[in-house]
Parts: C-alpha cells; sequence; structure tokens
C-alpha cells in the first residue's frame, strides 16, 4: 500500500503552514506570475486563477493521496496572509526520502520566512514522519535559495551538471529557456542539531513550535 502524507498544519513564532485551499487561488495566482519565480521555476506563465485553482483542488490533492508528496500555504499566523509555499515531492517511503523547495513571495522576501518554513518542515518530517533524509536541488546561479538550505544545516553534496532548465527574458520581452547546473544538497535529522538555535539568534524567532494533524 503506498504510504501519504496527512493533512498537517504546522505552526511556528510567525507562521502557520497548512493545506492550500480555494481562498488562496488570488494570492497564489499573483505570487506565481512574479518574475523570480518564472525565473527559477517551471511554473506555467502567465499563471491564472484558473491554473491556482486547478492546483489547490486537483494536482495538490493527487500528489498527497498517491504518496508523491506534500503542498503547504505558508501563511502569517497574525495576518493570515499567503506568504508562499513549501513543496515536498518525489517522496522514496522506502528509503524515507522527500525533495524539499519553497517559493515566496516578492513582498515577503528577505524575512527568513523560506528558512523558518523549512526548518518547520523539516522538523516535522524527521521527528513525526521518521524520515531520513530531505533533498533540496537549487539552480546554479540561484544564491538566495542556496541561502536557505545553507540555513536549515544542509550539506551540498556536489553538481548535477546541466541538468536544470531556467528561464531568461529575451530582448522582446518573451521568455526562454537556458541551461544551467542543479547543486544538491541533503539534510539528515543529525544536520537539525543547533540549526534552530541558530536560525532563532540570527533572526529573533523560535524554528518550529507545534504541529497537529487536520485528518
Amino acid at each position: 500500500m503506498t504510504s501519504t502524507f496527512p493533512n498537517i498544519s504546522i505552526s511556528t513564532e510567525r507562521l502557520v503552514l497548512r493545506p492550500l485551499d480555494e481562498d488562496d487561488v488570488p494570492a497564489l495566482a499573483e505570487m506565481m506570475n512574479d518574475e523570480q519565480v518564472a525565473a527559477w521555476t517551471d511554473v506555467p506563465q502567465p499563471f491564472t486563477e484558473e491554473g491556482a485553482r486547478h492546483w489547490i483542488t486537483e494536482y495538490a490533492p493527487a500528489e498527497r493521496t498517491a504518496g508523491r508528496g506534500l503542498d503547504l500555504a505558508v501563511t502569517e499566523f497574525l495576518t493570515q496572509r499567503l506568504v508562499g509555499i513549501v513543496q515536498l515531492t518525489k517522496t522514496d517511503w522506502q528509503i524515507r526520502s522527500s525533495e524539499l523547495s519553497y517559493i515566496i513571495a516578492p513582498w515577503a522576501r528577505g524575512e527568513g520566512y523560506a528558512s523558518e518554513a523549512a526548518l518547520a518542515t523539516a522538523g516535522w518530517l524527521f521527528g513525526d514522519q521518521k524520515f531520513e533524509r530531505i533533498e533540496i536541488r537549487t539552480p546554479a546561479d540561484n544564491t538566495a535559495s542556496q541561502q536557505v538550505a545553507q540555513k536549515i544545516g544542509c550539506i551540498s553534496e556536489g553538481v548535477l551538471r546541466n541538468a536544470c532548465i531556467v528561464h531568461v527574458r529575451t530582448e522582446d520581452g518573451t521568455w526562454t529557456d537556458m541551461r544551467t547546473d542543479f547543486i544538491v544538497w541533503s539534510l539528515l535529522p543529525e544536520d537539525l542539531e543547533g540549526a534552530e538555535e541558530q536560525l532563532s539568534d540570527s533572526r529573533g524567532f523560535g524554528a518550529y513550535a507545534d504541529y497537529s494533524d487536520w485528518n
């Protein structure tokens, strides 16, 4: 039988990570139309509200039910505003491994939200779900994403040469594909030791506090 993730809510001092719902459609569509999202991800451009609704009502539930992964909305605790997305994909239940990725809305960048959400997800995945490995892949020139991986304690394992496609604007304003390298990072349960304290000291918040199933 295929294993699946529960419908989970994870709370930190500043954030709540929860399942996406249809109220997130407008904010999700706006976030995904950002230039940086278009450059570093394969999210279709332009990203419509219809595409956001399909993601929330069909794609994300299917990924969770099939055991392939989990999509979580990252929201501010005080305002409940959507600040980003955390995804687990390519999950292997036999070796207890999953690939982690994160997207933060342009207005919320620079606040440490990506690191806080990623570390909270990792703590839950290692603690509650008993996983043994998280993998993060960052395009070679995406230094912001690499800094998040470093902050949460990831170890750089090497480079997958020419394995990534990013997108650049052409002179006529359209997007074109460009090949680059992937940097592969890994996080193991023992790597979290000290990462939470270091992140808390640098940003002034606790990394993760509580989680509960929504089954």
